[in-house]
């Protein structure tokens, strides 16, 4: 797990991009300025950084200089609707380590912040591996006792959340506001159809199912 610093002024924004970040198992801090995202900073030094360029009382490639003269060193992931080429070298010659246009997909942006964090930290292991499944958080690659399964987004999403929480039983909410983003209950059968899909696609025959339903409070992955 790592700590990020999400510096964006639109909230809708910063929500998506912390709940996609958290469902990768990240603790998150959002600031919506430079002031806000330098005493942030300060208070606890993030291990990334997602940086817009836009911000209410300053400019991105200026607070990120602020950042580095105070020592922050942690990559950063510069985000704006600033696309051209000229913006882009801007940004990534100010000290950027990366540059994402808007609009984004929130699933690419946590891939690019788990790219950079293992540039920063080569000693972290970026794959989950419990018994006989082994998921790949770069490459978004599944294997079983060695054999690679075809995982869809959404299916990908909940295995990579009951295997970050292995051992431990997740309820329902938990899967619909971290895996799915949604702070209510959409119906009954969605989680319920997910699960047995992936039961398919990752238990062995005549061994016990990977994920076990635990009656009344919701489901624990159990590899072995």
């Amino acid at each position: 797990m790592a700590h990020v610093l999400v510096v964006e002024d639109d909230q809708a924004t910063a929500e998506a991009i912390a709940v996609e970040l958290g469902a990768h198992g990240h603790s998150v801090a959002i600031a919506a300025t430079g002031e806000a995202a330098m005493a942030s900073a300060r208070a606890a030094i993030p291990d990334a950084l997602t940086l817009d360029r836009l911000l209410p009382d300053t400019n991105g490639l200026t607070l990120l200089a602020d950042l580095r003269k105070a020592g922050i060193q942690a990559p950063v992931l510069m985000v704006s609707a600033l696309g051209d080429v000229d913006e882009r070298i801007a940004g990534l010659r100010a000290g950027g380590d990366d540059y994402l246009i808007k609009p984004f997909s929130p699933a690419e942006l946590a891939v690019r912040v788990e790219v950079l964090l293992r540039r920063a930290r080569p000693d972290v292991d970026t794959t989950l591996q419990f018994g006989g499944v082994r998921l790949d958080l770069l490459r978004r690659e599944v294997e079983v006792a060695g054999q690679p399964v075809r995982l869809l987004q959404m299916e990908f999403k909940l295995l990579e959340f009951l295997m970050r929480h292995a051992g431990t039983t997740v309820s329902r909410r938990m899967l619909f506001e971290q895996v799915w983003n949604y702070h209510f209950d959409p119906g009954a059968n969605l989680i319920n159809v997910h699960v047995a899909r992936l039961r398919r696609k990752l238990d062995v025959p005549g061994a016990a199912s990977v994920i076990a339903t635990v009656k009344g409070e919701g489901y624990r992955f159990d590899a072995v």
